[in-house]
This record gives structure tokens, C-alpha cells and sequence, in this order.
């Protein structure tokens, strides 16, 4: 079985062309809408950026409480209240068609004309260069005023590249937009219009939420409010909480964890706008539907407000949002890996690897400690301390638990600011065949054919069918570097430690580790 390693933990509503996320047969859809050439394009995708330091929100009105009343006329007070904060946003951008696209348009079978890759150069010399064309787009999304003096807290793919923004409110009257702060990591922004004595929604908290509770979610779906300044009003429940989409269905810098799922009716165009409980409060922001259409089919995500009140002033101040980073690389463990390092049970996150020079390094944790608690809270998995590390202020001291050697040693780490790039320290590697792993000392060709970078380890080309290797989850590319912690530098390591090894091996790669049974 693969002890498959997880790594420490983008896209513009401005695409002109529908852009999908497949996990399985289902596809996670950004919840705002785009008009391109008479045609409208609905997006959508999740989000949710482990926050950094907490910074105080900006006062506003406590919201009337509906939950004593029955539901229909709960539902019926919250959207008058909550509602009247709701906005649509429209923004217009502008796409230039790139250069080049007459190799796009005419393929690539010119490359075996007798003009080869100068086909372009030999194109312009007959016709001249071809003009840029521009294109004109507009997005359609939703945002919530969370200030009087015209504060309004949105998605940032809302808003990204947009060249001018119109804020519709509730009661009709349109003012022009200004972004006064946008984080793609969080996918929030906050937008500011030149109005006072605006209606406000109250922020609630979105830790005290359960499953199963009522909520309303308010927007602008399809650019209704376009025609109309109401906004559209659904309801449904909380039907889970902490709900993480992995590295494969995150764009760029986005990454989309601990979201809230909702069965309230979410469409393309709610973007931004709040998810709210039956007392009148904010407790997420909509963000994404979950869906084979691109339409509504009872799986809608929303950014949990904590995770915005975090960063809520630094955003309304134009600053920039920064991330609390450890400078590991980190894996949950599974069953078999407790029980090599003789744990009860699967709680805690394996340091798969360490970026150099980061603060886990400097703090002495090492590659193969099992974090346990991280500032007085144990840590369940990798989610749960990518969250707590990034929320950590920068600079603050922690005490953080690991397991080293079956035995528990406590550190104090320097919590330092995330790299807006990391790079992970590369490696090198190298025939022979063991458990089914065929190996070499890595070539330039290697590195060119498997994507590669290492300076220590040997590379594996093959893998047998059927054999503890490829059972354990060891692919072709693999570089490995450690087994059962002897370092790997090279294959004259590598065949010194297999001949010795007896039993069950744990092989570490640069993918993470391996449970590789004996034979």
C-alpha cells in the first residue's frame, strides 16, 4: 500500500472560455459568470488559504436574532436584513489576443514545411505582422458590505484583472468599484465604493457552526440583479465543515481547504457573496458548487468568515497578506506507518522533507519526526497544522512536539514568513533490481525523461508488476534517498543497504515514504 507523501500546502473570472476541474466525474465550478461574445460562461472553484496573522475586523451593527421564529418567517427576516448589505458586481476587463496565432490557427504541420519554425517570420515577410485584437469581457459576481463607509468583502477571481468595476446595491443605485486589497492565496479581496450610511451585515463566527444548521445563501446568480437589485435568496443546511480539495484541483497560488459545504442553492454569480445564519450573520463567503453541469446539483462550498476576519484589515489597508511557514514538507500517516513507528494510532504528520534554510530546520526538527502538537493543540494530520502554521503570527516563538526515535521531544520554533517561491533542495541517484525496483545513478537523461532534479539518490526506471515495490506505490521517476533511514547518496548505498535489508523496508523518496513489505 502507497504511503503517499502530501506536501504543505488561481484562476480569473475574466477567462473567456469555460475552464473545468475534474476530480472523477465530477467538477468543482467557480460561482461567477463571465460574458464573452454573447455568450455567458459560468466558473467555479473552491477555496481556502490557511490564514495568517489575526487582525481586528471592522465594527458593525450586531444582527437581530430570527431563531426563535419559525423558519419561513426566519428565512423571510433574514433576507430582509442580511439582503439589503448584499451587492452585484460587474467588472469589464480587457483580453489581448497573443501574438503567434496564426500558428495557432494554421497548426503545427508547418513545422515540416522547407520553413520549419520560421513560418511565422516567413508569413509576416508576405502579409506584414498581424494586428493584436482586443476583446472586452465582463464578469458578473456578488460581494456583501461589511462596512457603512462602503467597505464590501468579495472573491478575489471576482474582481482579478478587472479594468473597471460597478457595485449595484440592493436598493438600485450603482457606484464604481475600487479594490483597495486582494489575496489570490485566500481568493478574498475587498472592494470600496464612494457611499456612506450604508446597510451593513454583521460578522458572525463561523467556528460555532454544526452540521445540519440552516443557513441562507444571497447573491447575484446569472447577473439577475442586473435587471433587478434584489438579490436571490436560497436556503439549505450546513452539510459539512472542513472540507479540503487536495494540490490536483487547486489553480496557481489558490489553495482550497477547510471550506463549509452547503446545500443551499448556489449558481454561477453568487461568488462572494455571504453565506448567512438564521440570527442575520455572516459565517461564510460562497465560493464554489461542486458539479457535472456547471449548475446547481446540492453541493456548494463558502470561505468560513474566521478565515476572512483574519486578514479583513490588512486587506481594507492595501497591505500584504503574509503566511506563517514552518519550512517542512509533510505526510499524513496511515495504519501501516503507525504501526512501524509504534503509534496507537494515526494522529500526527510526518516530516517527509525539510526546506533549507527554513525554521524547522533551524529549530532542529529532522526528516522522519512525527509532529504531534504544535503550540499546546494536537495535530490530527497535515490539514490541521498547514492551518494553525499559517494562522501563527510572524516571528512568534512556538513549542511544537514531535516524535523522534519513539520518544517525545519538544522544540521551539521561530515561526518565519512563507516564501512567495519555494524550491525544494534537489538531489542525484543510479542497475539493480530489488523488490521489484530496477535503479540507476541518474543521467542528464533521466533527469530530462522523468522531470527530475536531484543531486543525491538513485533513480528508479522501472518497476516489476505485481512485486512489494509497485504494491507499496513506487513509480518509474522516483528518487530514492533513504531506506530505513540510512541515506541513499548513491548505488553503491543503495546496493550495500538492500543486500542487508530483512523484512519490512520503509523507503523514503522524494515523494514521500514508502511501506515496502518484505519478501
Amino acid at each position: 500500500m502507497r504511503l503517499k507523501g502530501r506536501r504543505e500546502k488561481r484562476s480569473s473570472c475574466t477567462n473567456s472560455r469555460e475552464e473545468k476541474i475534474y476530480m472523477r466525474s465530477r467538477v468543482l465550478w467557480f460561482a461567477s459568470g463571465v460574458i464573452s461574445a454573447a455568450m455567458i460562461v459560468f466558473l467555479a472553484l473552491a477555496f481556502h488559504a490557511q490564514e495568517p496573522v489575526a487582525q481586528a475586523a471592522p465594527s458593525v451593527t450586531e444582527a437581530p436574532s430570527f431563531e426563535g421564529l419559525k423558519m419561513e418567517d426566519a428565512v423571510i427576516n433574514v433576507a430582509n436584513t442580511a439582503g439589503k448589505a448584499v451587492v452585484s458586481i460587474s467588472t469589464e476587463s480587457t483580453t489581448r489576443l497573443p501574438q503567434g496565432m496564426r500558428r495557432f490557427y494554421f497548426g503545427t504541420p508547418f513545422e515540416d514545411s522547407p520553413f520549419g519554425g520560421d513560418f511565422d517570420q516567413f508569413f509576416n515577410d508576405f502579409f506584414g505582422p498581424a494586428p493584436q485584437r482586443e476583446y472586452k469581457q465582463v464578469g458578473l459576481g456578488s460581494g456583501v458590505i461589511i462596512d457603512g463607509e462602503g467597505y464590501i468583502l468579495t472573491n478575489e477571481h471576482v474582481v482579478r484583472n478587472a479594468d473597471k468595476i460597478t457595485v449595484t446595491l440592493s436598493d438600485g443605485r450603482e457606484f464604481k468599484g475600487e479594490i483597495k486589497g486582494q489575496d489570490a492565496r485566500s481568493d478574498l479581496a475587498v472592494i470600496k465604493v464612494n457611499a456612506r450610511n450604508l446597510p451593513v451585515a454583521a460578522l458572525g463566527d463561523s467556528d460555532t457552526l454544526r452540521i445540519g444548521q440552516w443557513v441562507v445563501a444571497i447573491g447575484n446568480p446569472f447577473g439577475f440583479a442586473l435587471e433587478n437589485p434584489e438579490p436571490t435568496v436560497t436556503a439549505g443546511v450546513i452539510s459539512a465543515l472542513h472540507r479540503s480539495f487536495g494540490r490536483s484541483l487547486s489553480r496557481g497560488e489558490r489553495d482550497y481547504n477547510d471550506l463549509i459545504q452547503t446545500d443551499a442553492a448556489i449558481n454561477p454569480g453568487n461568488s462572494g457573496g455571504p453565506l448567512v445564519n438564521l440570527k442575520g450573520e455572516i459565517v461564510g463567503i460562497n465560493v464554489a458548487i461542486f458539479s457535472t453541469s456547471g449548475g446547481y446539483q446540492g453541493i456548494g462550498f463558502a470561505i468560513p468568515i474566521n478565515n476572512a476576519k483574519r486578514i479583513l484589515s490588512r486587506l481594507i489597508e492595501g497591505k500584504k497578506i503574509l503566511y506563517g511557514w514552518l519550512g517542512v514538507t509533510i505526510q499524513d500517516l496511515t495504519e501501516e506507518m503507525a504501526s512501524y513507528f509504534g503509534l496507537k494510532d494515526t494522529s500526527g504528520v510526518l516530516v517527509a522533507g525539510l526546506v533549507e534554510p527554513g525554521p524547522a530546520k533551524k529549530a532542529g526538527i529532522k526528516e522522519g519526526d512525527i509532529i504531534t502538537e504544535f503550540n499546546g493543540k494536537a495535530v490530527a494530520n497535515s490539514k490541521a497544522l498547514i492551518a494553525a502554521v499559517t494562522a501563527t503570527e510572524i516571528g512568534r516563538t512556538v513549542k511544537v512536539k514531535v516524535i523522534r526515535d519513539k520518544k517525545e521531544i519538544t522544540l521551539d520554533v521561530q515561526i518565519g514568513q512563507r516564501p512567495d517561491e519555494i524550491r525544494s533542495a534537489p538531489v542525484e541517484a543510479s542497475l539493480d533490481s530489488w523488490r521489484g525496483l530496477i535503479v540507476k545513478d541518474a543521467s542528464s537523461d533521466d533527469v530530462k525523461r522523468f522531470g527530475i532534479d536531484a543531486r543525491r539518490g538513485v533513480v528508479v526506471t522501472d518497476v516489476e508488476p505485481g512485486s512489494s515495490a509497485e504494491n507499496a506505490g513506487i513509480i518509474p521517476g522516483d528518487v530514492i534517498i533513504e531506506i530505513n533511514k540510512e541515506a541513499v547518496n548513491n548505488l553503491s548505498d543503495y546496493r550495500k543497504i538492500t543486500e542487508a535489508a530483512r523484512g519490512d523496508c520503509l523507503v523514503r523518496a522524494l515523494r514521500g515514504y514508502f511501506l515496502v513489505k518484505g519478501e
